[in-house]
């Protein structure tokens, strides 16, 4: 990035900035994104503010664009990029503010799987709403989900298959999940290209999520729920 670009971004008032970052966002500029966050940090902005308006607010335009088909993967992956370098910066102080988290959840490629493209995705894109998330990687055995599980306690499980070979895994983690008596205790979200509706709801999962997008959506409503009930509760 040139000086020249760095001297703009710093003469935009703040309101001019986020609408500036949204747009650097969506083109997947990580520099400028770097910098525009230390800018605002500079200016007292709350770190949480920083996340949630221009990243979060941003990610969500990528993300409905990306739903919708305007967008596509490598474009996608490259706002999400930008948006892990902003987070880089933030993240130590968010964890300091002890700053609100939409929720958390655990991922991963199920055992006998190496197809990450579509997880990767999905963890960036939950990142990008305000989730914190642990990457198991691929190739997982039901053990990987239940320790991490029982480690992190999220919110949600996320499990992902891009061969019909490793489809029936899920329900194997799902089956050990109701053996164990911790089904309940957790939001199970499933998706890959293979997958489909009836195919989540025949393998006991909370929800099947076509793509990242929509996987964001599901795990939005789901919390949403999850506080509402325990609200009443």
């Amino acid at each position: 990035m040139s000086d020249e670009d760095d001297i703009i971004l710093s003469e935009l008032d703040d309101e001019e900035l986020v609408l500036q970052m949204m747009d650097d966002l969506y083109d997947g500029l990580k520099p400028e994104i770097e910098e525009s966050v230390r800018i605002l940090l500079d200016r007292g902005w709350e770190p949480y503010r920083v996340l949630t308006e221009p990243l979060v607010g941003g990610m969500t335009i990528v993300g409905k664009d990306f739903r919708d088909g305007i967008l596509f993967v490598p474009e996608v992956l490259l706002a999400a990029n930008a948006m892990k370098a902003g987070m880089a910066i933030l993240k130590p102080l968010l964890v300091e503010t002890g700053a609100p988290r939409m929720g958390s959840m655990v991922i991963g490629t199920v055992k006998g799987d190496i197809h990450d493209i579509g997880k990767n995705l999905v963890s960036m894109m939950m990142e990008g709403a305000g989730f914190e998330v642990i990457d198991l990687g691929i190739n997982n055995a039901v053990e990987n989900y239940l320790n991490a599980m029982e480690q992190h306690k999220p919110d949600i499980l996320g499990m992902s298959a891009l061969l019909t070979t490793t489809m029936p895994y899920m329900k194997v983690v799902i089956d050990t999940m109701i053996a164990q008596g911790i089904r309940d205790d957790y939001i199970v979200l499933v998706g890959g290209a293979p997958l489909n509706e009836e195919f989540g709801r025949a393998i006991g999962a909370d929800a099947y999520c076509r793509d990242a997008a929509v996987a964001v959506e599901t795990a939005k409503q789901f919390i949403a729920r999850k506080h509402n009930q325990m609200a009443a509760g």
